[in-house]
């Protein structure tokens, strides 16, 4: 596919299609439907693409293991997916609200399962990985960050978020999708290309045939993805692997591209949104670098980064992004750190 990349007419961001209502469905070509499942959280609702196989369905992502998607699910197939099953579901990345669902329509449904390896993997591993009370491990990623005291014991009170809570159990076995793949759905070729950062192997789905993108939470309009770092990898890049992703991915980008996100509304301008999402990470990186003249913790560099305080309902969230911004100039020798008395660490420029 040809790229628009920097020599294409920029025309912004527009949003030439009005959204679906949750539980409710637009064609937004011939034999793809653009779906909305509504969620119990903030961002409200998860995108589903469901594309016409002839004999049945294939449905890209699903939403959560929970009341209200089962609920919107149950609208959708007694409208516009009424009177042909659904054949197979395929993941684009591994978070519970794109894979919640899955193990349900395999199981009901007899679906098959694509995703890539990595995506069922991460899930298999999540789904065994239970806890009654948060471990110790996450206790201190929270202390390393500079929490303070009372906040960390306010959340090591809480119950912890459990992925086998969130998602539907996975049967063994699935077909592994992989970079430069092509699969055939909705009646057109499309090429698998993958995204990093938000998530490890992030598939995204350029159509051959048309104008169509399937791009998941690589791109989403008004929003950035969160690019976390957790216990379970405390050295990763998230920010370094999503810079790379971006800017590789922009190269085969076109304005006229139709891109249907994760979350939000679809979409036109899908190259100012890549460069959009570069720069406001490359900005970020830029602003930590003049707060880190003196020695911060992560949760003081949480201003510089978001240009805001944060609440405490998303205080892990920004913690964990705040790391990984962090860690991507650790990575680059920007920055060093050190371990203080009290267990926060300290983070300064270099040198």
């Amino acid at each position: 596919m040809a790229g628009g990349g920097a020599g294409a007419a920029k025309t912004g961001v527009r949003f030439p299609i009005e959204a679906p209502e949750n539980g409710a469905a637009v064609e937004i070509a011939e034999g793809v439907l653009w779906a909305r499942i509504g969620m119990p959280n903030r961002l409200a609702h998860v995108n589903v693409c469901v594309l016409d196989d002839g004999d049945g369905w294939t449905v890209i992502d699903t939403g959560l293991r929970h009341r209200q998607c089962l609920d919107d699910w149950a609208k959708l197939r007694a409208g516009p997916l009424a009177g042909k099953p659904v054949r197979r579901v395929i993941g684009t990345h591994h978070h519970p609200d794109h894979i919640g669902l899955v193990g349900r329509f395999m199981r009901e449904d007899d679906a098959e399962f694509w995703t890539t390896r990595t995506a069922y993997l991460m899930t298999r591993m999540l789904q065994l990985d239970h806890h009654d009370k948060h471990p110790p491990e996450q206790i201190a990623h929270w202390v390393r960050g500079g929490m303070a005291s009372d906040m960390v014991d306010r959340f090591a009170a809480k119950e912890p978020m459990n992925f086998s809570n969130a998602t539907y159990r996975l049967p063994l076995g699935y077909t592994r999708i992989a970079e430069g793949d092509e699969v055939v759905m909705g009646g057109r070729r499309w090429h698998v290309r993958m995204g990093n950062g938000h998530a490890p192997e992030h598939a995204t789905f350029w159509s051959k045939d048309d104008h169509l993108v399937i791009v998941g939470d690589q791109a989403i309009p008004g929003i950035s993805s969160n690019l976390g770092v957790h216990p379970t990898e405390p050295e990763a890049d998230p920010v370094g692997e999503w810079l790379e992703s971006c800017q590789r991915l922009l190269g085969f980008a076109r304005e006229d591209h139709l891109a249907i996100p994760g979350h939000k509304a679809a979409f036109t301008g899908l190259p100012t949104r890549f460069e959009q999402l570069i720069n406001n990470h490359h900005g970020a990186i830029a602003r930590l670098r003049k707060h880190l003249t003196a020695p911060r913790t992560a949760v003081q560099c949480f201003v510089p980064i978001f240009g805001r305080e944060i609440e405490e309902t998303v205080f892990g969230l920004a913690l964990n992004e705040t790391y990984g911004h962090l860690n991507h100039m650790l990575k680059l020798g920007e920055v060093t750190n050190e371990l203080r008395s009290d267990g926060a660490l300290w983070w300064r420029l270099a040198g």
